[in-house]
């Protein structure tokens, strides 16, 4: 797809960051929901958060001076990056806890996160476009398979600045990170456009002002290397303009 005359060059972004699963916890409260075994293995495990995004998106948010929001109650209690409503926003053991529990959790929990984010794309200056990216982790064994990603950039190809945005920065980080031997890829491990607050956002705000990626990295390579973590950031700086 060619790109508008309008964004050939560089798009002149304001990088935001966030982390919808960088913690576990569960609020005491809540925590008799999750006191047999089962839930405590999985609260320990990628479905209860994804280790190592927190460090990561603090990282990039203080080598390349934005802001960050963090979501450190775990994705079991509420998964703060699907939308409301969704089949999955509750766990098993969230979804035996009362209707008036659950939505205390949505309005304590799942709302200010997303309003957090949204207000960070609306108090961003006029005539800039917003590139937010949601710092993830991902298990590198799925269903007994070795994933072949080792990081992923999440993207809508719909929407023109977003496309420029993330193949700009895979062809700047796969450079950078051929020495290391990793693998970078586009919309893998997952697919960009599928439910998430990037999809939510980018409903709400044109595709001149919000650009939504999502950045996935292997568990397996947890913690980078100084040199891919310097990667990471130039990369992205550069990809932004």
């Amino acid at each position: 797809m060619s790109l508008p005359r309008s964004i050939e060059g560089a798009v002149n972004g304001v990088l935001i960051f966030s982390c919808e699963h960088a913690g576990n916890d569960i609020p005491s409260r809540y925590a008799r929901y999750f006191a047999d075994s089962a839930a405590k293995e999985a609260l320990q495990s990628h479905r209860g958060w994804d280790p190592g995004s927190a460090e990561l998106g603090a990282h990039l948010a203080r080598d390349l001076a934005a802001p960050l929001i963090l979501q450190r109650v775990s994705r079991l209690l509420v998964e703060c990056n699907r939308s409301e409503g969704h089949p999955r926003l509750f766990s098993e053991w969230a979804a035996s806890m009362s209707e008036r529990e659950r939505e205390e959790v949505v309005e304590g929990y799942w709302r200010p996160h997303r309003a957090g984010v949204r207000a960070m794309v609306q108090n961003a200056p006029i005539g800039r476009t917003v590139v937010h990216v949601g710092v993830h982790t991902f298990t590198p064994v799925w269903n007994g398979r070795r994933r072949s990603t080792d990081i992923g950039l999440l993207y809508d190809p719909r929407r023109a600045p977003e496309a420029f945005v993330a193949r700009r920065w895979k062809t700047h980080l796969a450079r950078a990170l051929a020495p290391e031997g990793l693998k970078v890829h586009l919309n893998r491990p997952y697919r960009g456009w599928t439910d998430a607050l990037t999809t939510t956002l980018r409903r709400e705000f044109p595709a001149t002002r919000y650009v939504g990626l999502e950045l996935e990295v292997s568990q397996g390579i947890i913690p980078l290397s100084h040199g891919a973590l310097r990667a990471l950031s130039s990369s992205l700086s550069a990809a932004v303009g």
